[in-house]
């Protein structure tokens, strides 16, 4: 055991002094959240993190593919492959980097186009006698795509593992947007936010013996600015909460608004009752277990808890748990499906108010295919904290290409923009066991009448890539 790791967990900050995110003007810097629209035409591009893809002959390198939006959606527009071997992006491609294991979109120059925080968590600095210290990214946007790069973020000692989470947002409400990136040793983790500017990072949080496993931007509070949702798991210590960063806050000015012992794989936020604030949904939800109450006491299969705002506060309205045995739920509750451990928020494009959400159940079996996965559309039910929803589609729906195989994971990644410019939110569903675990990314163009159209599956031989291992792994979103 290291035992100098959870001392120099801090540490990481420190190394990062220079490595500035470029300041944006709080009248230009656009809010969190505004979509992946790298190259300014108008259209949502759909980038897709690809860690475990050999580049030049070195295994688990990894790259980014950008698959541009436009009309009719991903997949008629071409794609663009960025690597560590790409001009003007930051290191060099080696074995075992797994660059874009994790992926952010936000414009965080505030030029108009949306740039793509990128972490290699396992990258291996030039530091003698460490290893896996991690690095994190920022390719900028610009009218010809991601074309640049800046190192904002390195780890400070052995086995640090920066960036294997990320998250972007305007947390201390400047105007100009920020990076939160985990860090993780054997005997705990921390959570850093580093913002624009050239200053060195802060430390948000940090654990001992545990640490984050999914993170989620949102103005829970309805002050204007984004606030934190972190849900984390340790030997003895698991939980789930909220963190605002104020000038009256504690340490570095970061202050719990709200918690819950439950904690959960995935997180999503939304305004899923349409009254005006921000719901929180926690993923694969799982109890403390140092606490008896739960949100979740039957999960057999997964669960998924919707936890209510409420004006004036941070999430203090009522909390229910949705899982496939729930009325109007697709698909029967079965050991380790995995219902939840994926989430993906479908922001509201019929203008009713209403968020709804996406729940990947990556481990679902079809038939006799088992882990073939499924994803399910829920909104939330009528005067009750909890969702309700359609069918699961899996490949064997009608109008979805491909068929269900054993691995494929179909669900294991989510997300959903309005790639098309329909103004209608459409989803990007990941299968990293597609095709003998080479991967594939599906996307569901949506309409607002019948019939429609059929699913298309991205996999990287439809595109042109070489080197593809578990295509889909991660999506930006």
């Amino acid at each position: 055991m290291r035992v100098r790791n959870l001392a120099l967990l801090c540490a990481a900050a420190l190394t990062t002094t220079g490595l500035a995110l470029s300041a944006a003007s709080p009248a230009t810097a656009q809010p969190a959240g505004t979509g992946s629209d790298f190259n300014g035409d108008g259209y949502t591009d759909l980038a897709v993190g690809v860690p475990a893809a050999t580049v030049a002959g070195h295994a688990k390198a990894g790259y980014v593919n950008v698959v541009w939006g436009g009309a009719g959606g991903p997949g008629k527009h071409g794609s663009t492959t960025i690597s560590q071997n790409s001009p003007s992006i930051p290191g060099t491609s080696e074995s075992g980097d797994r660059f874009g294991s994790a992926l952010s979109p936000a414009d965080l120059n505030g030029d108009g186009y949306a740039d793509l925080a990128v972490s290699a968590p396992d990258e291996t600095l030039d530091v003698p006698g460490e290893h896996y210290e991690g690095a994190v990214y920022v390719l900028w946007g610009s009218a010809h795509g991601l074309t640049s790069g800046t190192t904002t973020a390195k780890g400070g000692h052995d086995e640090a593992h920066i960036g294997a989470l990320l998250a972007t947002g305007d947390y201390d409400h400047d105007g100009r947007t920020d990076v939160t990136y985990s860090s993780s040793s054997e005997e705990g983790a921390a959570l850093f936010l580093r913002t624009p500017g050239g200053a060195a990072p802060t430390v948000v949080r940090n654990w001992h013996f545990a640490g984050p496993t999914a993170l989620a931007t949102a103005d829970f509070d309805g002050d204007g600015g984004d606030d934190l949702a972190v849900t984390y798991s340790g030997m003895e210590d698991q939980g789930t909460f909220v963190m605002t960063k104020t000038a009256g806050g504690d340490g570095d000015g970061w202050r719990t608004t709200w918690s819950t012992p439950d904690h959960g794989a995935a997180l999503a936020a939304g305004d899923f009752d349409a009254d005006g604030t921000q719901d929180l949904a926690i993923g694969l939800v799982r109890p403390n277990s140092e606490v008896e109450t739960t949100y979740c006491p039957q999960r057999l299969g997964g669960a998924v808890a919707l936890v209510l705002g409420k004006p004036g506060t941070t999430l203090g309205g009522a909390a229910g748990c949705t899982t496939q045995d729930s009325p109007y739920v697709g698909g029967a509750a079965e050991a380790a499906d995995d219902f939840g451990a994926s989430l993906a928020t479908v922001h509201d494009t019929v203008h009713d108010g209403h968020d709804a959400l996406l729940v990947g159940t990556p481990h679902e079996a079809v038939g006799a295919e088992t882990a073939a996965g499924a994803y399910t559309y829920l909104e939330k039910a009528y005067g009750e904290p909890r969702f309700l929803g359609s069918n699961q589609t899996t490949q064997n729906s009608s109008q979805v290409a491909g068929t269900a195989e054993a691995g494929d994971r179909f669900g294991a990644t989510l997300a959903a923009a309005d790639y098309d410019g329909d103004r209608l939110a459409d989803f990007a569903i990941g299968a990293p066991g597609e095709n003998g675990s080479t991967g594939g990314v599906w996307f569901h163009k949506t309409d607002e009448e019948p019939p429609y159209p059929d699913t298309v599956a991205l996999t990287p031989t439809k595109l042109g890539l070489s080197g593809a291992v578990g295509y889909g792994t991660a999506l930006a979103r």
